[in-house]
Formats: structure tokens, sequence, C-alpha cells
């Protein structure tokens, strides 16, 4: 295994310090590195807190500015933060409106989280918007349902430019929890990934095979199938994700498509316009558009689609100004 890496206990803390001096701008480090917050914390404002494990790059440190998240506390390689860093983010960024954590929906992520708001709760304003995007965790049946992926940002970049403007605690919780009903995400990888501290690929594939229905830990999906034209498998991406999304008559939608660490940005742009062609010829106008490598999976050759049903005020919201090191636009 072949990695730009000193050693692998190490990489996750050399990392991150070198987001940081790289970004330092946009943020800088918490007490004892426990977290990242955004350099300059506007008084008064609703603080949103998210986190996750490293390897995932860049979310969520790169979603921390203005616009976006305050902090983002960052675990070992595919392994949540502890209760500690996500109460250092808290008191690092309570400014007296309290703090939303934005949470993926696994289990540990959960755990810890759910512990930090029981540990932190008597001294902050805290309540927690849980993010369930994934189709292909619905297909399983385990654990606590649809796992968070791609779907994260975008109600990361809502939540943030309605914080930005005033909106309180319980009037976002609201805000994500409705957003996330109408977020569905599915992705497919052309190999397994390789994880540093063991050497080994998640899961192994044939030359002529892919995965279909992959997480963003390197889970392998529901099954596995023969490689096809981008065409053939956009479609099958897409037409899972309209099928399990109920579209009104006059929806407006954003279409993401993520590369998962391992896909240039030419095959993300292909993708992008066979899954815009199929949506459309199904009467759900594209409104808005991301492409580009934002949820990633470390070295995995794979995508993701997102397509995210919205209002024209969340529309509004995701135009509005935003300043971090991954997403920036006036």
């Amino acid at each position: 295994m072949k990695k730009f890496m000193n050693t692998a206990e190490t990489m996750v803390a050399e990392s991150v310090e070198g987001f940081v001096r790289a970004h330092e701008a946009f943020v800088v480090f918490g007490p004892e590195r426990r977290c990242i917050r955004r350099r300059h914390l506007p008084p008064g404002k609703v603080a949103l807190i998210s986190g996750g494990g490293a390897g995932h790059e860049p979310m969520h440190i790169g979603f921390v500015g203005h616009g976006m998240l305050d902090a983002a506390c960052v675990g070992h390689i595919f392994t949540s933060p502890t209760p500690s860093q996500i109460i250092a983010a808290i008191e690092e960024t309570d400014t007296g409106a309290g703090c939303l954590l934005v949470v993926k929906n696994y289990d540990g992520d959960l755990m810890n989280f759910e512990m930090a708001i029981e540990m932190a709760g008597d001294r902050h304003s805290l309540d927690m918007v849980v993010v369930s995007d994934d189709i292909e965790t619905s297909k399983i049946g385990e654990g606590r349902g649809r796992r968070g992926v791609a779907g994260t940002l975008v109600v990361e970049k809502i939540l943030g430019a309605a914080a930005e403007r005033g909106m309180t605690l319980s009037a976002l919780k609201q805000l994500g929890e409705g957003l996330n009903t109408r977020i569905r995400s599915m992705g497919v990888a052309l190999n397994g990934v390789t994880v540093p501290q063991t050497e080994r690929t998640t899961f192994s594939l044939g030359p002529d095979e892919m995965e279909i229905g992959v997480g963003i830990h390197g889970e392998p999906g529901h099954a596995r199938q023969p490689f096809a034209a981008s065409d053939t498998i956009i479609g099958h991406l897409c037409q899972t994700i309209a099928g399990d999304i109920a579209a009104a008559p006059g929806a407006k939608a954003l279409l993401f498509v993520n590369g998962l660490g391992g896909t240039p940005p030419a095959e993300l742009y292909l993708a992008y316009n066979g899954a815009r062609r199929f949506i459309e010829e199904r009467g759900i106008p594209i409104e808005r558009s991301l492409v580009g490598t934002y949820v990633t999976s470390l070295d995995m050759q794979g995508l993701s689609v997102t397509l995210a049903l919205l209002t024209d005020e969340e529309i509004a919201l995701w135009d509005a100004p935003v300043a971090t090191a991954a997403l920036h636009w006036p």
C-alpha cells in the first residue's frame, strides 16, 4: 500500500493540522485541538456543529466558516469523534443562542453526540438534527434506518445560511428535519477503500464488476453487478432515487453529483449530465446543481447522486453567501 503519509497512527493529526494551516483565513483549532472552529464567531447566533470520522474530507472541516458550520470535530478514520470533543466544540461556539448539532445517522455518531448533549445540556441550549438520506440502508433494514451521506452537505449549507439570518434554535431544528425528508442519495463504486491502519481494502471487485449502494465508510452495497456504460449506471441510481422520493407538481430540485475520493472531475460531470437528463425527463426541474468531490470515502473510485426537493425559501438559503475552505460563493 502506497500513501502519502508518515505513519498510519499520525496520519489524521498531521492532515488536520495541515488543513488548519492551509485555511487559516477561515478556521482555527479549538482548545487542545479537540475541534476546528470558524475564526470569527458572530455573537448571538445559533452555532452549527457537526463532525465524524476522518476519511470523508472535505466534509466536515471543509464546511466550517461563514454561512455554514461554526465547528467540526474529527475522529480517527471512519470513527466518531468523542463526546469530549463535541463538548469542547459546544463550549467554544455557543455565543448565547445555543447550538444545533447536525449528525449523520450512524450508531457511533448518534451515541457520542447524544452523550455530549446529556453531559453539556445543563449549561447550554442544545438540539440535534439527524441526517438520513442514503436509500441503500432502507433496503437492508438494519440499525437505526438510513445512513447520513452526501445529503448532509445540503442540510448544513441551508441551515448555516438560516442561522446567519438569525433563525432560532427550534426553527432551525424544524427546518432541518423537514429538509431531511426531501433528500435522497445513492452511491456506486468501482473499488473498495484502502484503510491505512489495516492496509486492506474493505471489499474487492473483479475487473468487470461494480458495487451498487456503497456507504461512505467503505461499506459494500446491496448488489455486485457487471460494469456498464455511465448512462446505465447513473440511470439505475436516478431511477431508484426518483422512485423513493415524492415530487409534488411544481417541485424544484437541487442535483448534487459527489465524488467519493478517487473519481476525476471529467467523469463526475459526465455523470451529472446523464443524471440531469434522467431527472428532468421525469418532470422535475433542476434549479440548482453541485458537482465535485465533497463527501469522500478515502480513495474510493466511485460517486453518489443526491436529489433534494427544495422550497423557494430553501433555494434562497442555498444561494446565500458562504465562505469555507470547500464551498465559497458570494
